[in-house]
């Protein structure tokens, strides 16, 4: 029993420790920028222009991974007037405003968009970050 008793002691020391030696959370968050993507006012294209406007939309998604700006980007598949999301790493709004003027969907009245300041975890992993 006071091995037992030691041991227990010993454990309860060793997490207290290592929870004393972890950041606080404030320290492990950072700012983000959080976009919400829209239905625009702009949306009697044609199935030809709907396509290359997909396909540009596409390549500045893929054009802002690339250069660490977008962490998180999705569509919603409910077909509401919420149409998808980007979390982006960007120090001030108005490089996220710079960044999607690039959108040849948003250039066109297709989607539109809101940006909104988040605080969120400090590290963002995805698929395409380089290794």
């Amino acid at each position: 029993m006071n091995k037992f008793f030691v041991l227990i002691s010993f454990l309860i020391l060793l997490s207290a420790n290592s929870f004393a030696q972890e950041k606080p959370v404030a320290e492990k968050m950072k700012k983000w920028y959080f976009v919400m993507l829209s239905k625009g006012e702009n949306r009697n294209q044609d199935t030809t222009e709907v396509r290359l406007l997909n396909e540009g939309h596409m390549a500045n998604i893929n054009r802002m991974a690339d250069l660490g700006v977008l962490r998180i980007a999705g569509p919603f598949m409910d077909n509401g007037d919420w149409r998808g999301i980007f979390i982006m790493d960007v120090k001030t709004e108005e490089e996220v405003i710079e960044n999607l003027k690039q959108d040849p969907a948003i250039a066109s009245g297709r989607l539109k968009y809101e940006i909104h300041p988040w605080f969120g975890p400090a590290t963002i992993k995805t698929n395409w970050d380089k290794e």
